[in-house]
């Protein structure tokens, strides 16, 4: 009940006190390998539990109203990962189908493995643009054989990049910004830039140990290391350590008012929210 005060606390305060003031009123506890959040506009939290890995229909979606009520919002899934809102919607990833899960918690499978142009391994991260189209990493072995999807509102499924481009391992956090889709590795640690329209690939930054989240605020964007517990900043071409400390920060999300960054820790259990400034 302590940790729950306190986050409560933070909630209520996240979107008028000074960032700086959360840094000792800032983790939850008690998720089962919690790897993804993502917050609505309302100040809801949501939080990917996967339970036990590979067991099946174990894991699930709580939420964290802004009163500080934890509640389970769907559950049934298998290893959900990444999340994603477009409009009211939550999109999942779980194992290698993509799911929709309504307001009222109801899911259903938006794209399963017979849609895809190739049969996912590992889906990860998804993420979403202006326009309603998602977009999914497939990390493969952890090591190699990744790739990444784009699945259209209408379900029409492509392939963005895959295996047979060499910096295409284990991809990861996924971001788009404008025309660009921008990656980071599990397997390199490599922050990789993709035109979305003639697929040319940059290598941004590197040195992010095993990629994993990744989000934008301003001029600078941030990457979670999952394998070293770290966090960093990528400002004007520059890598700096944010914050550390973490057993294996996994995908990070941007606070709805862009003053935190909200860090799931997935072995060991809990939620934090790391100021930006």
């Amino acid at each position: 009940m302590k940790n729950l005060r306190v986050f409560l606390i933070l909630l209520l305060t996240l979107f008028t006190v000074p960032s700086k003031a959360h840094d000792s009123l800032n983790v939850i506890s008690g998720f089962t390998s919690p790897e993804s959040a993502v917050q609505d506009a309302k100040g809801n939290i949501y939080v990917s539990e996967i339970g036990e890995f590979n067991k099946d229909s174990d894991g699930k979606i709580t939420r964290i109203s802004i009163d500080g009520k934890l509640s389970t919002f769907a559950s049934g899934m298998d290893d959900p990962k990444g999340l994603t809102f477009i409009g009211k919607s939550l999109y999942v990833t779980d194992k290698n189908r993509v799911l929709k899960v309504e307001p009222d918690g109801k899911w259903a499978v938006f794209g399963s493995t017979m849609a895809f142009p190739q049969t996912p391994v590992f889906f990860n991260d998804i993420t979403s643009d202006e326009a309603g189209n998602l977009y999914v990493s497939d990390s493969g072995n952890l090591k190699t054989g990744g790739a990444i999807f784009k699945i259209a509102k209408d379900k029409k499924v492509t392939v963005i990049l895959n295996e047979d481009s060499p910096e295409i391992l284990a991809p990861n956090g996924l971001l788009v910004v404008k025309n660009n889709l921008y990656e980071v590795d599990f397997a390199s640690g490599i922050l990789y830039k993709i035109n979305l329209k003639t697929k040319s690939i940059l290598k941004v930054a590197e040195g992010f140990g095993g990629g994993d989240g990744l989000i934008k605020s301003g001029d600078s964007f941030f990457i979670s290391d999952w394998k070293n517990g770290k966090i960093f900043k990528l400002q004007r071409n520059k890598v700096t350590l944010h914050k550390e400390g973490f057993t294996a920060a996994a995908d990070i999300a941007l606070s709805y008012d862009k003053k935190s960054i909200i860090t799931p820790d997935m072995k060991a259990g809990s939620l934090t929210l790391v100021p930006i400034q």
